[in-house]
């Protein structure tokens, strides 16, 4: 049995993620800031929630005790997020607040993964946040003027690198989901359905113990860091 928890699942990636990890047969907990969307989320898939705010430390020892109690997680899916834009004056902090002191912050339940036989951690990454892939010219990613969102991924993907060499009994990995038509950017076409976008990190969760780590990946495909 693997017991899955997922930051950030009220709704859009998350909420596609753990529905169809509930399909797999997995024990999947989902985690939501709110209140009544996390419940009503968790009664749409059939799943149990726990609330959880990634920039609170207190919020997440609480929810991380939770779980504890229930025998897990197993693989912890760090999927809270920002949605993409330049935030003006200090609400940049808010954005480094959520992806990179989010994902130190909720490393609090690695004690937890360690005990398990496959432990995992996934956590949300972005092509914007990638050296080798902004450098090139050919690529669109280059054409983005994305100077805090963009940066906050480059930490977001050391640190999962870094967590990797730290680890080596957990599986640390980033998934950049691809442009994606979530809720917050419906009116902004060319987007992936999030059905498509999901299914990097329900492949990340399914690794085997003996599955990759320390990778940043998009549509299966390794990206350079």
């Amino acid at each position: 049995m693997t017991i899955v928890l997922i930051t950030g699942a009220d709704k859009g990636i998350g909420f596609e993620t753990a529905r169809r990890l509930t399909d797999l047969v997995h024990p999947v907990w989902i985690g939501a800031r709110d209140a009544q969307r996390g419940q009503d989320a968790a009664d749409v898939i059939g799943v149990k929630w726990v609330q959880i705010d990634v920039t609170a430390d207190h919020s997440i020892a609480a929810a991380m005790a939770t779980i504890e109690a229930a025998g897990g997680p197993d693989v912890l899916v760090d999927n809270a997020v920002i949605p993409p834009h330049e935030p003006l004056g200090d609400d940049w902090f808010d954005v480094f607040n959520t992806h990179t002191r989010g994902v130190v912050r909720t490393q609090a339940a690695l004690p937890l993964p360690r005990n398990s036989d496959n432990p995992g951690v996934v956590n949300p990454a972005s092509s914007l946040g990638s050296f080798g892939v902004v450098t090139k010219p050919d690529k669109t990613q280059s054409q983005f003027a994305s100077g805090i969102y963009g940066t906050s991924k480059v930490a977001v993907a050391m640190l999962s690198l870094r967590y990797s060499m730290a680890e080596r009994t957990i599986k640390f990995n980033a998934v950049e989901p691809g442009y994606t038509n979530t809720d917050s950017k419906a009116a902004m076409p060319g987007g992936h359905p999030v059905t498509d976008s999901a299914r990097g990190a329900v492949e990340r969760v399914l690794l085997p113990a003996e599955g990759p780590t320390g990778t940043l990946v998009e549509d299966g495909e390794i990206l350079p860091w």
